[in-house]
């Protein structure tokens, strides 16, 4: 096969014989799926957090409302399973990929091997630097969303000298480049203290609060990379009678609730439904030659109480 994108329709005869190599995808509805001619999108997923199960909760709406055909698999923040599955979707030969990567290292062989196949790649969240691989992406500005949280700190430090710990997701992909966007845009009088491990499981980012406060009783903030583990950490905090502010990432309707009775103080909304609508719009306009940006920004907005109801929905 050459490496360039392949035409839409009439390319799925296949796609029955070859069901049992996708035994980790599913289908976003009980047909076959892409037999009728329609486009059938794979979509390699990272995770299973609230913000993994609203993006592809908005991909397969947007995928039907498109008159396309989504088959799902999930790599579980495991970057081997993650090239497995775009193999696996390769040679069901879908008519594109859309990936959600697990480890932005491990990219360069995800391109590479679509590319191979003759298979457009479109990417979310994050970006390569290569464009030229790829149909395109829609990014998440993930350094900028930690700077947003860190901006926070900054303002409601006022000067001060105070004592700021990370708890972080798992490593390789969205959570290091938030980390990073953080870390950078701290002030000079906000010592960052300590960075531990939450891997997006809100039962590990309990363990990694509770080393943490022992560690350093007199702590003031805490960045937590998503709201699910924010939460249980304040939990955490809470208990050892620690007045932890708590900036964090997401924007779900449970956290904005946190903000709104002062949990968390603060969020930055990054809205899942969003980044799924346009991966899957933008993509097909691309694979049709419509005149659609390669890359696009999806927004992000930094939520405190004083504007929570501005938030865009997270999940639809």
């Amino acid at each position: 096969m050459t490496s360039s994108p392949r035409s839409v329709p009439g390319r799925l005869a296949a796609a029955a014989a070859l069901v049992s190599l996708l035994a980790g995808c599913s289908s976003s509805d009980d047909s076959a799926g892409g037999d009728d001619g329609s486009t059938e999108i794979g979509f390699v997923n990272g995770a299973g957090t609230v913000f993994h199960t609203c993006l592809q909760k908005a991909m397969e709406q947007t995928a039907k409302s498109q008159g396309a055909h989504l088959v799902v698999a999930n790599s579980s923040q495991n970057p081997v399973t993650e090239l497995s599955n775009i193999e696996d979707l390769i040679a069901r030969d879908v008519d594109e990929l859309i990936v959600q990567t697990v480890d932005v290292d491990t990219l360069d062989v995800d391109v590479a091997k679509a590319r191979a196949a003759g298979i457009p790649i479109f990417l979310t969240s994050v970006n390569v630097e290569d464009l030229s691989g790829v149909l395109g992406a829609v990014v998440v500005d993930l350094g900028r969303l930690g700077a947003l949280d860190a901006g926070w700190v900054e303002q409601d430090a006022a000067g001060r000298s105070v004592k700021v710990g990370v708890i972080a997701g798992a490593p390789g992909a969205a959570s290091d480049l938030m980390v990073a966007g953080f870390q950078e845009a701290l002030p000079a009088n906000a010592k960052m203290v300590s960075e531990l491990p939450g891997m997006f499981d809100p039962a590990k980012a309990r363990e990694s609060a509770q080393d943490m406060i022992e560690a350093h009783p007199d702590l003031d903030y805490a960045f937590v990379a998503n709201e699910e583990m924010a939460l249980g950490a304040r939990q955490v905090f809470d208990a050892a009678g620690a007045h932890v502010k708590i900036v964090t990432v997401n924007g779900t309707d449970e956290g904005l609730q946190a903000v709104k009775d002062g949990r968390l103080a603060a969020t930055v909304a990054n809205s899942a439904s969003t980044l799924g609508q346009l991966a899957v719009r933008n993509s097909l306009g691309l694979m049709a030659g419509s005149s659609v940006e390669k890359v696009t920004s999806a927004p992000i907005l930094l939520v405190t109480r004083d504007n929570v109801d501005e938030a865009p929905a997270y999940c639809s």
